[in-house]
């Protein structure tokens, strides 16, 4: 069975799909003279960047999949709602970062540099969320859980963060509005934020209760996201 958010990701591929194929067939209906202008960006359509973050995240989408075939048995895990409202706000923050429409207009150039850049951020988010998730092992979850014989992994990109599949998850949202850049994407990221700080807050408690004392220390000699920051 596949997880909820990989499945939800590939419904958001599939939707945008349709977007991406009129968008290199052409199409961009003329722009409202003022309000949100929902045309085509054919400024992103001629620029390798945006195929590639799309690629990128249909390389994370396949690859959680079957990274969820994986997973341990559950003891416990959040309640369906919970982990609903997670799906629906990273979805969401997913169409505005990444469907390239005009939206409320740009706030960065279209330019080789700023989009490349973007992109690189992108991929090294995606890199550090595959090697946290392999760290983890049969420990992971898309979804707030304990497993059955659960451990609480201390080691690797574990050892100084104690989210970095987060920190790797909002890069590549954060490198994708880097790409698009539209004002849209930073609606997005503002949403993404939102949705991982509740999930943070949420899963750290949840840790509490699983570990104790030793997530206490753990919690006391790390940082949630990136060293130095928070």
């Amino acid at each position: 069975m596949l997880s909820p958010l990989a499945t939800t990701h590939h419904q958001v591929v599939v939707a945008l799909s349709a977007i991406y194929g009129e968008l290199a067939g052409g199409f961009a209906p003329d722009a409202p003279a003022s309000g949100l202008d929902m045309g085509l960006d054919k400024a992103l359509r001629n620029h390798w960047q945006f195929w590639a973050a799309v690629f990128l995240w249909a390389v994370f989408s396949i690859y959680w999949d079957r990274a969820a075939k994986g997973a341990g048995a559950t003891k416990s895990s959040e309640s369906r709602a919970s982990r609903a409202l997670h799906v629906f706000l990273t979805n969401a923050a997913l169409l505005l970062v990444l469907a390239p429409i005009h939206g409320l207009g740009r706030f960065l150039p279209a330019s080789f540099a700023v989009m490349t850049a973007g992109l690189v951020v992108e991929a090294l988010g995606l890199a550090l969320a595959i090697w946290s998730q392999r760290h983890l092992g049969r420990n992971w979850s898309g979804e707030i859980s304990i497993k059955v014989d659960h451990q609480l992994i201390r080691s690797g990109p574990y050892r100084r963060v104690r989210h970095p599949i987060y920190t790797g998850l909002l890069a590549m949202y954060v490198g994708s509005a880097l790409v698009t850049g539209e004002w849209l994407a930073l609606i997005g990221l503002a949403a993404v934020t939102l949705a991982y700080g509740r999930k943070i807050r949420l899963e750290e408690a949840n840790l509490k209760v699983a570990f104790g004392v030793a997530f206490d220390a753990y919690r006391r000699e790390t940082w949630a996201l990136v060293p130095g920051v928070f």
